[in-house]
């Protein structure tokens, strides 16, 4: 059963300090990579990468970092390492923050 939008007013991140931690939903062997939509409480990811040996792990911070225009370094899976269903930390900034919304809205970034 597939989960539900998002309802209006909610994200699948939250500030802590001075990070943001995003819930995403994996989707490996994609067609093209892309951030969104919204599902329920997360944000899915499509990856081209397998998930054999850390390769979607790696895609999905290198498709963040090309996205919200960040550096690698700067990005890191806090949790979930071999599930679909992890968590990415990345610095909050406005600029961040206006990225994510353009995605969760729908409209492209």
């Amino acid at each position: 059963m597939a989960e539900a939008p998002t309802a209006p007013g909610t994200a699948p991140w939250r500030r802590i300090g001075a990070a943001l931690l995003i819930d995403i939903l994996v989707s490996p062997r994609a067609s093209r990579e892309k951030l969104g939509p919204v599902h329920g409480d997360r944000l899915k990811v499509f990856v081209h990468a397998p998930p054999v040996e850390g390769e979607a792990n790696a895609a999905i911070v290198a498709l963040f970092a090309k996205t919200l225009r960040l550096p690698q370094r700067d990005i890191s899976l806090v949790s979930g390492e071999g599930s679909r269903r992890k968590t990415v930390s990345v610095p909050a900034s406005d600029g961040v923050l206006t990225i994510l919304a353009s995605i969760a809205s729908g409209r492209a970034c």
